[in-house]
């Protein structure tokens, strides 16, 4: 009995449509933010400036908000059409010291949200004392699906302080 590769290639094509995954990973050349996601699909991470509008570079002013704004997050665990995320959010010094740390943005969000205010999540970072100008912070999010964890999304970017 001869074995066709073109077969198994078909089998193997199927079986992994059926799990539903999705990775993948991009980076944005211009203001350096960079995304993975796992289990998630995701149609957009953008890094935002106080002006709600895409940055053209990562340099930010002290005493502004910039955000790292992901949109089209879906493929959510539901539980009762309700979809639970989380988001830890951290921003570092050069020294590794955390100058914000915040475990879940999501935490009182016991109900759940429907898939469709899910899909765009926002991580505000207030750019203010104790960061200084001059300095460079780094900073990290991670977006998870509280009823399977191991989706998740994470995102990173270097702000330089003006």
């Amino acid at each position: 009995m001869k074995k066709s590769p073109y077969a198994l290639f078909v089998v193997v094509a199927s079986l992994c449509s059926a799990c539903n995954f999705s990775a993948g990973t991009n980076t944005d050349f211009v203001t350096g933010l960079s995304y993975s996601y796992r289990g998630f699909r995701a149609e957009r991470v953008v890094l935002v400036g106080p002006d709600n509008a895409a940055m053209s570079s990562n340099e930010v002013v002290l005493n502004s908000q910039v955000t790292i704004l992901v949109q089209g997050l879906s493929n959510y665990e539901l539980k009762n059409e309700k979809a639970f995320p989380g988001m830890a959010m951290t921003v570092t010094d050069q020294a590794g010291v955390a100058v914000i740390s915040e475990a879940d943005l999501f935490s009182e969000g016991k109900e759940g949200y429907s898939p469709a205010d899910a899909s765009s999540l926002r991580s505000i970072v207030t750019v203010a004392q104790p960061m200084v100008s001059g300095e460079t912070y780094h900073v990290k999010i991670r977006v998870w699906d509280k009823i399977k964890p191991e989706k998740e999304l994470t995102a990173e970017v270097d702000l330089k302080v003006k």
